[in-house]
Parts: structure tokens; C-alpha cells; sequence
């Protein structure tokens, strides 16, 4: 049986001030094996006396939770780190970006995301198509997205998705990598609309083309 897994994170939630929202999905084909990609990056951190800190992009670029006591050049080789693991890993991926403004009904959020969702499936059918079960990965934090997910895979692929809401990122890798890239995404969003902070410059420099070059373009390669 080909089991497809779906992980999910967002940025910008419900109730939030951000001007974005952002929907990340990772796709994941259950026989691509994670197991060396994770231990050959737990030795990279090894290596180089890092923690192996359960990545989460805000907190770790802005030193907060269990990056707390952590020197910024640290941080950054965590991130350095994180992104050469993720380019190795055997998996695809889609973000949805919205602006606040736009959808700052959760209605229509939800439809807007539901929609988006289905013409995705559809442009993809034969892929979705190809597994026989649909596992999403979500801590459940939007309800919204738990209901745009479940309508859009049930309408177009007809098959029941099973929801995983006590997914965590410290069990779950590829939740991490989905943080990463909703991560990523946004910097993008505000590159191109001369948006980016202090803290942004500190992480991935000051230039729009070097921030493609070194980051976007490597990431975009795995966009579904």
C-alpha cells in the first residue's frame, strides 16, 4: 500500500497581526526512507557542537524559546544547517500566500484555501492518484486549515484523509521543513515588496538577488 503523507504549517494565523497568511504543504512518499538524511545532519551538528534543536524559524531568528541562550552566529550555522538537510530530503512542496487584508473573514479564508487546494490536487491528479492513503501531519491550530484540507482532498481525490492532530515538530521532521519553507516564502514575499527587517538582513542578507541565488532557487526545485 503507497501511503502519501501530508505536513502542514502556517504563518501569519487567525487572530494575528502579520500582513501575510501562509499555507505550507509538504508531500512526503512514506517509501523514501528519512533516516540517513537525519543522521547525517544530527552529525553535522555534532561536529560542529550544535544542539539539535527541533527547528522553528521565527524563534531561532529572533532568539527566543529554546534559542534563548543561544549567540546569533550560532543560530545562523543552525539555519545553514537545517537547509542543506532539507535540500537532501526526498520531498515535494506547495505554499499558498495571502494577504491579510484579503482574507481577513475566516469564511473566506477557508474558501479561498479550499479552492486553491483543489485546483493543486487537480493539476496533480496523476501523482495523488498514485497513493492509496492520504496521512496529514497538523497540530490542528487553524481550523480553518484542517477544514480546507479534508473538503479539497475529499472532493477531488475521493478518498478519506486521515488527520494527525497531536503532530508535533519534535517528532516530525518534515513538519520542521514545512516551518522552514513558510519561512523562506515570506522573506520572498517581503524581498519583493521592500518589506524586509533588520532581523531578515541578519539571516539571509541584505540582497534580494543573493537571498534567491543562495536560498529560493534551491527550494523552488521541490515545488509541486
Amino acid at each position: 500500500m503507497r501511503e502519501l503523507s501530508i505536513f502542514c504549517d502556517e504563518s501569519g494565523g487567525e487572530g494575528g497581526h502579520s500582513k501575510y497568511r501562509l499555507v505550507t504543504l509538504v508531500f512526503h512518499n512514506q517509501a523514501d526512507s528519512l533516516e540517513n538524511h537525519i543522521r547525517t545532519y544530527q552529525n553535522a551538528l555534532s561536529a560542529k557542537g550544535l544542539p539539535d534543536i527541533p527547528f522553528h524559524a521565527s524563534p531561532l531568528m529572533n532568539g527566543h524559546d529554546s534559542y534563548e541562550n543561544m549567540e546569533s552566529p550560532d543560530r545562523r550555522q543552525l539555519l545553514t544547517h537545517f537547509f542543506i538537510f532539507q535540500r537532501a530530503l526526498p520531498f515535494r512542496y506547495r505554499t499558498f500566500a495571502y494577504k491579510r487584508s484579503e482574507v481577513q473573514d475566516e469564511v473566506i479564508f477557508t474558501a479561498r484555501l479550499r479552492k486553491d487546494l483543489v485546483v493543486l490536487l487537480g493539476d496533480n491528479l496523476e501523482f495523488f492518484q498514485g497513493f492509496d492513503k492520504v496521512k496529514i501531519y497538523y497540530d490542528g491550530g487553524q481550523g480553518t486549515v484542517t477544514k480546507a484540507l479534508h473538503a479539497a482532498i475529499d472532493y477531488e481525490l475521493s478518498k478519506e484523509a486521515i488527520l494527525y492532530k497531536d503532530a508535533s515538530p519534535i517528532d516530525y521532521r518534515l513538519l520542521q521543513v514545512a516551518d522552514f519553507i513558510c519561512a523562506l516564502e515570506l522573506t520572498a514575499i517581503k524581498f519583493d515588496n521592500h518589506e524586509i527587517t533588520a532581523t531578515d538582513e541578519r539571516f539571509f542578507g541584505y540582497s534580494a538577488g543573493n537571498f534567491k541565488k543562495l536560498y529560493l532557487r534551491h527550494i523552488r526545485k521541490k515545488r509541486l
